[in-house]
């Protein structure tokens, strides 16, 4: 990755508020977040070091553990019947975390990668919020890991405390247990930090492109003609259609291999001759609730966005009503009709927005408050095209032209319940 793409902002000089030096200060905020999971490859030397900790704690170090502490003579408590697949996991969906970054960064560059050279002719609010956001990355991180890295760190410490003179050691065992617990915990938290970050990079992207919703809901709230309303849609149609190509084929992954992984451990847990408690399933529970988690962040954050976009449509109708029954007209040889003022459209307006039960869940794209209606509005023609191009041409995150709307979220919840019925039905019996 060239030096010239990372700089968040260009020199020469901005339209907005927003300065070089806080974009600088974002820039080394994320770099920072790069470095600390060692995915900075802005050189050559960087890049072979990326990569090189990437093979050790993503393979090496699993496949040390899997086999340099094999132990068929231990009690029932130290023996791992469910680590193969803990670890096969944890590496695919770090493999796929990382080949994912690492193509992104190299293709776009981390400033066109994060749109913020589209940040330029956005307003104060949007980039502030953007940049709030950007800064919060690394403490959400820390938030999502800390936790189940302190669970899986409390389950290492036991198991080699516990089993110390059972389990293979090489020379001294107490140089050798700690050696071999460091290792497998920086594994653990190499390869979920890896797979959050990509996660929340996703969330990061559609929380600006939520800024920019929020920001073109208040067009209908002033006089704007209808080309400016339709070329603002049409940019926010884009970047959504660009964030759908570069993370279809992340999110999809997640939900298949999630998926799979997640009925391989069930099928492995509830066969007759499994013996689950903590001690042996401890390590697999930790695992299932972090993927799921990365998974959940992924679809909440594309769905928002999607539900966002929609209200639109929805907004944009409304805008349309309030100004049609606000109107009036003047041509000669009508039966003239009395004017319909402001205030009187408004009335119940202010009577909704005192019921606090229903309204607080109310936002600028999605309320029940009726549209301020301006004396010389547009057009009734190009109001009703406008409607009808926003009813016919909805943006929203798509995987393969699949809307990842909550219709859709909803079929995935029946074919995973289907398929964990069926193999419910085929283990267990269950009719």
């Amino acid at each position: 990755m060239e030096d010239e793409r990372e700089i968040i902002y260009s020199r020469s000089p901005q339209v907005s508020g927003y300065s070089d030096k806080e974009g600088v200060v974002e820039l080394r905020s994320f770099r920072l977040c790069l470095k600390w999971v060692c995915l900075d490859q802005s050189n050559i030397w960087r890049s072979g070091l990326s990569w090189s900790i990437f093979f050790l704690f993503s393979f090496g170090v699993p496949l040390l553990s899997n086999f340099a502490l094999s132990c068929s003579s231990c009690d029932d408590d130290h023996t791992r019947p469910y680590h193969s697949v803990v670890q096969i996991s944890l590496s695919i969906f770090a493999t796929l975390s990382f080949v994912c970054l690492t193509r992104w960064a190299r293709k776009f560059g981390l400033r066109r990668f994060l749109f913020l050279d589209k940040l330029g002719d956005a307003s104060d609010k949007v980039q502030h919020g953007y940049a709030e956001q950007l800064q919060r990355l690394m403490k959400l991180l820390l938030v999502f890991i800390l936790p189940c890295f302190g669970a899986v760190s409390a389950y290492k410490v036991w198991w080699y405390v516990s089993g110390a003179r059972e389990l293979p050691y090489y020379g001294n065992i107490y140089l050798s247990d700690t050696i071999l617990c460091t290792l497998e915990l920086c594994s653990w938290l190499y390869r979920t930090s890896v797979f959050f970050l990509v996660c929340f990079l996703f969330r990061l992207i559609c929380y600006l492109q939520i800024l920019r919703l929020e920001d073109f809901a208040q067009t209908f709230q002033k006089e704007t003609e209808v080309e400016s309303i339709l070329l603002e849609h049409l940019g926010i149609r884009r970047n959504l259609r660009i964030i759908s190509h570069r993370f279809r084929a992340f999110i999809l992954s997640c939900l298949v291999l999630v998926t799979a992984s997640q009925l391989i451990s069930l099928l492995m847990t509830i066969r007759s001759s499994a013996k689950v408690n903590i001690f042996k399933a401890g390590e697999l529970a930790i695992c299932s609730i972090s993927l799921v988690t990365g998974l959940f962040i992924c679809l909440r954050s594309a769905i928002k966005i999607t539900h966002r976009a929609h209200s639109i449509t929805s907004l944009a109708a409304k805008w349309h009503v309030c100004a049609t029954i606000n109107s009036f007209d003047n041509t000669d040889g009508e039966t003239p009709r009395a004017q319909i003022t402001s205030a009187q459209v408004f009335r119940m307006g202010a009577v909704w927005e005192s019921d606090d039960e229903e309204g607080d869940g109310d936002d600028d794209l999605d309320n029940t408050k009726l549209v301020p209606i301006f004396a010389h509005t547009i057009s009734f023609q190009k109001r009703q095209a406008l409607v009808t191009y926003l009813e016919n041409n909805k943006a929203g995150i798509t995987v393969f032209g699949f809307m990842l709307d909550r219709t859709w979220l909803h079929s995935i919840f029946v074919i995973q319940l289907a398929l964990l019925l069926w193999l419910l039905n085929k283990t267990v019996g269950i009719s």
